[in-house]
């Protein structure tokens, strides 16, 4: 079987939820404003591509690659990003809705999450030493046993991280995000 190869293309506002989007290789390719909600990206091949204003609610990313792939304000609720490829795996996100998400035990070092939602997210053993999270929101988000070692949180909100049981050797957080760090114990600071 032959596979398709995309490169330097343009999609804009295309709807996938009735017909998925080819299978094959897309190389240095665009989306903007597609609609893929519940729909197919499975065994895909990106490498330098953006996504750009998409939704891709409950989108199945099974064995999809994701090589130096950036979402811009995407709508990407429920999607399980443990299924995807990890190889070569390289992702950078801003202003993205990943509420309702898993990165359930990913390596994701050095990623950058800048504006971010992410409302009942698994992180539980991830790796995201050195990531950033400039205004990430992150309430009722799970971390378990996470490597957030040297991860930037001075500006986040929202967060619950125990460092008991995850990494946090060097992470940055501001004075007000230290109550984040401090719920497990109930305790009141005003």
């Amino acid at each position: 079987m032959t596979t398709s190869f995309w490169e330097d293309k343009e999609f804009t506002k295309k709807d996938y939820t009735q017909n998925a989007l080819p299978k094959g290789n897309y190389e240095n390719c665009h989306f903007v404003d597609c609609l893929f909600p519940e729909g197919f990206l499975d065994n895909q091949n990106f490498v330098e591509c953006t996504f750009e204003g998409c939704d891709l609610t409950n989108t199945n990313i099974a064995h999809t690659t994701f090589n130096d792939v950036t979402f811009d304000n995407c709508k990407m609720v429920g999607l399980q990003f443990e299924t995807c490829n990890h190889l070569l795996l390289s992702l950078n996100f801003m202003g993205c809705n990943l509420s309702v998400a898993s990165f359930h035990g990913m390596d994701l070092p050095r990623t950058s999450f800048e504006g971010c939602k992410f409302h009942q997210t698994d992180f539980s053993e991830a790796d995201l030493k050195q990531s950033k999270f400039p205004n990430c929101d992150f309430e009722n988000a799970i971390f378990d046993n996470t490597n957030l070692e040297q991860a930037d949180f001075t500006s986040a909100v929202h967060f619950n991280i125990d460092p008991s049981i995850n990494q946090v050797k060097k992470a940055r957080f501001s004075k007000d995000g230290l109550i984040g760090l401090l719920k497990k114990y109930d305790i009141v600071v005003t």
